[in-house]
């Protein structure tokens, strides 16, 4: 367990002779000169493409942003040695809410605490050794990109995929801006932890609901290739559904109510009918003498989240709307409910509600006295009597012409007479809801879109593009849900592109997933001046190899990628329809089994450990404790230990030296160097896997066993000197994509010239990797009777004597004959007896 911070300092000796803090200033000036992270570019390699999910400048870089970068480093550098043609790009998500919130408690302009923040952040990747190629750094705050922002949401308006409609949606009170529905967390705003209320505003969305069936069946592609949990939670919130449209007359109304549900099958067993009490529905069906109840009870509803309202164990609450429905397949009148429990935006707003058979619906028809009639025979008690309503398979019964029927056979044939009589037909829905992108801040893109009384809605031209944000005049805290921008009246005020007579610009902001749904795109080409992305540029390095960062991101960024690139395909403009071929996630650096807080004390400053220990060191714990994807204890490792044994290393080196430089590798020691290929070709095996705790291992084996050379005199032998000049070039190679300052100390020591990047990684000589012995399992009548070690090409007869001749195969044998000896050279003998 760890202790306080100066307790660990003083527990760390200064390692004799290796000074973890100078290397930092002595090779960062020459990875400058040398450009060793530039991509050539040139097609004469192949080329990966890799990125790190960009960080938000929220302040100092922090321990997850150590362990998050130093992975997707570690997989940038180990292609590049590879041989590959690496694009490792960074940029900044600069736009949101944490640096608004943070102007208005500073009194200071946003751009300035974003900025301040990214030159920060910036000097401490440096400093950590990423491998960025930082000619491709960009901000989405900058007029330049965002830009591009504006000219993509103008290619989905004219295609109809950015629309704008008047709709409730989630309120946050305290930051005084709309939530998307992913931005609500069991009901509270995910920014600040205020209680999420619902509003009736005007707002942008985008048509991603158009795009759900292609989300939901392209992640086929991905199997394997991404964490099968972020599948899994992309599926359930696209969540596809298959059953069928029912249409309900209401007396008094002229138009039938359109319902759907997953289980026609269960039609005759629906006694009641329920809309949400806070549609617009609710309110035109319901007559006069029930209105003050209704309006009662909406503003009661409207205190509570959805979380909340959907939630089974919750009390069942409603008021009746004096209205009857008729059940299509039977004729028979059910009463018409407004309730809590249906939720406006989620499906028609309206359902038919089937008491024995959901739960939710029981608990209504219990509250309110209403008849449960079994349709679905489970072999169950009857939910009338147990309260718990059955949801399995069985047979129909009360259901007229279909009793008898199965669940499958029966909702094919209602969906089918539905469909046949009018009333209905067979559908597929989703959960997926239309994104809402409308933000009511400042700090953030504006939507570029000019507001007509005799036009509309009107898009700002391309060549008026960016619409930028006003430097002064306008309020930073908005009033009543008011825009920020919109306080900005000489901003606001402009003339229609169109007509030419007066107008004014839309004031709300861009959410900022729309900056990030793209980024990746612009990174090979940040700063084109004709195209949000080069199209050549694009088809070369596009679509991401490896993309890194955390699972938080699973429904949101990654959703919202998706749909992107595959609404920009469907335009012409991009050649593939998946922006990441491949995912890592990593897990979380937490101290002492929690989240590290500073309410909890047990923050631990990236700051204070890299005072103490090093970038390198740093970088190697967060690598060295564990797989990617798991949570890393803080106060389970030990960066004093990394500071060691990368002092073991540097010495290692410098007994070595120049010594043995251009001798011939094969000529050297047989059998230390079998030792290192055999390490080179597991730690090889180990990152490509992304096993990179493992590699380092091997690494640390492979440092052993050269101490142990050395100390024992190989260097005073022409075999010796080869054999271990080339383990350690290798350990040097190896060890630069996790402790790349270290790596080029050693690199250098050994008598090379910089950059050890550019030497690639070591081989393995298949030919140092063949076993001589294996070991030979021998049977009797199928159970293990002995083994033992036999030579590699040994032959039958040879292994047939061996296996007969052993005594624990005699005494397994007894006095029975030989029937048969099985034999599978050179791992297995089966003996059968007679």
């Amino acid at each position: 367990m760890c202790g306080p911070i100066n307790e660990r300092l003083s527990s760390v000796s200064e390692p004799a002779g290796f000074d973890p803090f100078g290397v930092v200033d002595k090779w960062l000036p020459v990875w400058d000169r040398l450009r060793v992270f530039e991509p050539r570019d040139d097609d004469s390699r192949e080329r990966r493409y890799i990125v790190d999910m960009f960080p938000y400048p929220s302040g100092d870089l922090h321990m997850g942003h150590a362990e998050a970068y130093s992975i997707g480093d570690a997989v940038a550098r180990f292609a590049a040695m590879r041989g590959y043609d690496v694009l490792h790009p960074v940029g900044w998500d600069s736009f949101g809410l944490p640096a608004e919130n943070a102007a208005l408690k500073r009194d200071m302009d946003p751009r300035e605490w974003t900025y301040e923040n990214i030159e920060t952040q910036a000097e401490g990747f440096k400093r950590l050794g990423m491998s960025f190629d930082w000619r491709t750094r960009l901000h989405t705050s900058d007029p330049d990109y965002y830009r591009w922002t504006q000219w993509l949401f103008l290619r989905m308006f004219e295609r109809g995929l950015a629309y704008r409609k008047a709709a409730p949606v989630n309120w946050c009170p305290t930051d005084q801006t709309v939530l998307a529905n992913e931005q609500v967390i069991q009901g509270k705003c995910e920014r600040c932890g205020s209680e999420v209320t619902k509003k009736n505003l005007t707002q942008w969305f985008f048509r991603i609901t158009a795009y759900a069936e292609r989300l939901l069946d392209d992640m086929a592609e991905l199997e394997g290739k991404w964490p099968d949990r972020v599948l899994t939670m992309q599926r359930n919130w696209i969540g596809r559904s298959t059953g069928a449209y029912v249409d309900f007359r209401i007396e008094g109304h002229d138009v039938p109510i359109r319902v759907f549900t997953t289980r026609p099958d269960t039609l005759f067993g629906a006694t009641f009918f329920v809309v949400a009490a806070d549609s617009p529905l609710a309110a035109e069906l319901v007559i006069d003498e029930q209105r003050d109840a209704l309006t009662k009870y909406v503003d009661q509803v409207r205190r509570t989240s959805d979380i909340e309202r959907l939630a089974e164990n919750r009390p069942k609450t409603g008021v009746p709307l004096g209205r009857v429905a008729i059940n299509p397949v039977n004729g028979e009148r059910i009463p018409v409910f407004a309730a809590d429990y249906v939720l406006a935006d989620y499906g028609t707003g309206a359902i038919m509600a089937v008491p024995a058979h959901d739960q939710r619906d029981l608990d209504f028809a219990r509250a309110f006295d209403l008849p449960v009639r079994v349709v679905v025979d489970t072999g169950q008690p009857d939910p009338s009597h147990t309260g718990e309503a059955t949801a399995g398979d069985g047979a129909l019964v009360n259901s007229g012409s279909y009793d008898g029927m199965r669940k499958e056979e029966a909702i094919a044939a209602i969906a089918a007479d539905l469909q046949s009589d009018g009333h209905g037909e067979a559908a597929i829905t989703y959960r997926l809801r239309d994104w809402l992108l409308s933000r009511q801040r400042y700090w953030g893109v504006p939507i570029p879109i000019i507001h007509c009384g005799a036009c509309g809605e009107v898009a700002v031209p391309d060549d008026q593009l960016p619409v930028e944000l006003p430097l002064t005049g306008y309020e930073l805290r908005p009033q009543g849900g008011q825009s920020p921008l919109a306080s900005a009246s000489e901003w606001v005020t402009t003339t229609c592109p169109r007509c030419g007579g007066p107008a004014t610009r839309d004031t709300d902001t861009m959410d900022t997933f729309v900056d990030s749904s793209w980024y990746f795109l612009r990174y090979p080409s940040p700063n084109d001046e004709k195209h949000a992305f080069d199209p050549d540029v694009t088809k070369r390095w596009c679509p991401v190899d490896e993309y890194v960062g955390g699972v938080t991101h699973a429904i949101l960024h990654l959703l919202y990628s998706r749909f992107f690139v595959k609404a920009l395909n469907d335009m012409d403009l991009l050649d593939f329809t998946e922006p990441f071929k491949r995912l890592t996630n990593q897990g979380m650096v937490i101290m002492n089994g929690s989240s590290m807080s500073k309410s909890r004390g047990n923050l631990v400053k990236l700051q204070d450990e890299l005072a103490a220990y090093g970038p390198d060191a740093v970088r190697l714990t967060m690598l060295f404790a564990g797989p990617p994807e798991d949570d890393i204890d803080w106060a389970d490792v030990s960066p004093a230990g990394s500071v060691k044994w990368l002092s073991r290393v540097w010495r290692l080196a410098t007994d070595v030296g120049s010594v043995g430089m251009g001798s011939d590798p094969t000529t050297g020691d047989v059998a230390l160097r079998t030792t290192v290929h055999k390490l080179v070709a597991d730690a090889t095996d180990q990152c490509e896997h992304k096993r990179f705790n493992v590699a380092i291992a091997r690494l640390m084996e492979l440092t052993s066993a050269l101490r142990k050379a050395v100390d024992g005199g190989q260097l005073s032998s022409p075999a010796g000197i080869a054999a271990v000049r080339e383990g350690a070039e290798a350990l040097a190679r190896m060890l630069s994509i996790f402790a790349p300052f270290a790596a080029e100390e050693v690199w250098e020591l050994l008598g090379n010239a910089p950059s050890v990047v550019n030497a690639g990684w070591p081989g393995a000589d298949p030919a140092l990797l063949v076993e001589d012995t294996v070991t030979c399992v021998v049977q009797v009548a199928g159970k293990l009777r002995d083994k033992f070690d036999v030579p590699v090409g040994i032959s039958e007869d040879e292994l047939r004597e061996r296996a007969l001749a052993s005594d624990a195969v005699q005494r397994a044998l007894g006095d029975r004959a030989v029937k048969t000896v099985v034999i599978r050279p050179p791992r297995l003998v089966n003996v059968v007896p007679a």
